[in-house]
């Protein structure tokens, strides 16, 4: 059984990354997660060291999410090649990021590395996946680098809503690629 920090600590975590997906890291206020967790603000801070220490957790705790993903659908894989595990993998990544404050958080965090606790956890979610990636998939340095180049791709699509866009340019985006819809519009 989770104590009773470690249970807030996992629900204050979820709601930062959904509130900063929202205004950033520099606009959004511990008081805006303490506000959207339902606890005081001087609890959070009992919990985390401060704003930054809080983004630096909701970065690594989105990572997860994605690790966790990403190992779940490698194991949903059609076959034993790289390329069948890779196409497992970034499925479960597309439904994944159906989650827009989940992909909100990550443009948010990568915009941010100028401050360097952010971009040394960010690197090290990049870090994390691309090994396992690498390793589970027995993907080339080249797949890997293809793998990441998609899900870069999958945001712009994302966040711009390409797919709503008809026009030339954005079907030469988009083409072959599909997401599950929004879940946090």
């Amino acid at each position: 059984m989770r104590s009773t920090a470690e249970a807030r600590r996992v629900t204050v975590l979820n709601t930062a990354v959904s509130v900063f997906a929202r205004a950033g890291f520099h606009a959004t206020p511990v008081t805006a997660v303490a506000a959207a967790a339902g606890i005081s603000e001087a609890y959070v801070f009992r919990l985390f060291s401060g704003k930054l220490g809080l983004f630096v957790a909701a970065a690594g705790a989105c990572f997860d999410r994605i690790a966790d993903a990403i190992e779940a659908g490698a194991e949903r894989a059609a076959g034993d090649s790289p390329e069948e595990i890779l196409d497992a993998m970034g499925g479960a990544y597309a439904e994944l990021i159906a989650d827009r404050d989940l992909l909100l958080f990550q443009v948010q965090a990568q915009a941010v590395t100028d401050i360097p606790e952010v971009a040394e956890a960010v690197r090290a979610g990049y870090r994390r996946v691309a090994t396992f990636v690498q390793s589970r998939a027995g993907a080339s340095d080249a797949q890997v680098q293809q793998f990441f180049a998609y899900g870069q791709l999958c945001h712009l699509i994302v966040t711009a809503g390409l797919e709503q866009v008809p026009e030339p340019w954005a079907r030469a985006l988009t083409a072959g690629i599909r997401h599950p819809g929004p879940s946090n519009p």
